[in-house]
């Protein structure tokens, strides 16, 4: 998306995900950018605006995903993983006054249900994925497969660690270069001993499920409605 698309004060917030932010990157790592922006009003009121406020825009050089904040509220009250990081970054590259109060709203998007099967879902989506590799019956990997699927296996583990913390603090800690080491170790293991992979896989999921959660059963959809609301009426009576 060109920035003179969005705009400086439609983007709300703007910050590096991905590796980067979980403290893993290598130097082969890129750049991922995450936002949202706010559409313009006459676009949302217009006969088009339901396609309007699902809008996602994704540039390459640099890497950037942008979600208009109709979409990005709805993906975030699913728990999307991806999405929700951005909430809880340390900086921004961009950061609003609106984008403040999106954040400060981070803990109503939470719910019990969704961080199970959203963190969890998706690992374990890419858990069977990856081992499924092992089981087409290749003989070994090549360098590049070998090293997507070892990304994939540290990833894997690092969205239950992830989603442990979550449930049981109500805080989403990004960083998790303390843990580097062993995240490393567990993509290893995704290519070269699937077996040893599964059971390491197996056991965190069961501790993700086990974890009594001190999130509220159920995201305050209604609160994050009214400040969508708000902040679309506000740009309105701007």
């Amino acid at each position: 998306m060109a920035d003179e698309g969005l705009g400086a004060m439609r983007t709300l917030l703007l910050g590096v995900v991905g590796s980067t932010a979980y403290g893993l990157a290598t130097a082969e790592s890129d750049e991922d950018l995450l936002g949202v922006y706010l559409a313009e009003s006459r676009d949302v009121l217009g006969l088009d605006g339901a396609s309007v406020v699902s809008g996602s825009e994704v540039t390459t050089k640099p890497d950037r995903t942008m979600h208009e904040l109709g979409k990005y509220c709805v993906l975030a009250l699913k728990c999307n993983p991806t999405v929700t990081e951005l909430l809880w970054l340390p900086e921004y590259r961009v950061e609003t006054e609106a984008g403040r109060r999106l954040r400060a709203m981070r803990g109503s998007f939470l719910s019990t249900e969704y961080v199970r099967s959203a963190y969890g879902g998706y690992a374990l989506q890419q858990a069977k994925r990856l081992l499924g590799r092992h089981e087409s019956g290749k003989q070994g990997f090549s360098a590049d497969t070998a090293k997507r699927t070892a990304k994939h296996g540290r990833h894997c583990l690092r969205l239950l660690l992830q989603a442990q913390q979550l449930l049981r603090t109500g805080e989403l800690v990004l960083d998790v270069r303390d843990r580097r080491e062993e995240l490393f170790a567990a993509g290893e293991l995704a290519a070269t001993d699937p077996a040893a992979f599964a059971a390491l896989f197996e056991r965190e999921k069961s501790a993700l499920d086990v974890i009594e959660s001190v999130l509220p059963e159920r995201a305050d959809r209604g609160a994050v409605n009214d400040l969508v609301v708000e902040l679309r009426m506000a740009v309105l009576a701007g």
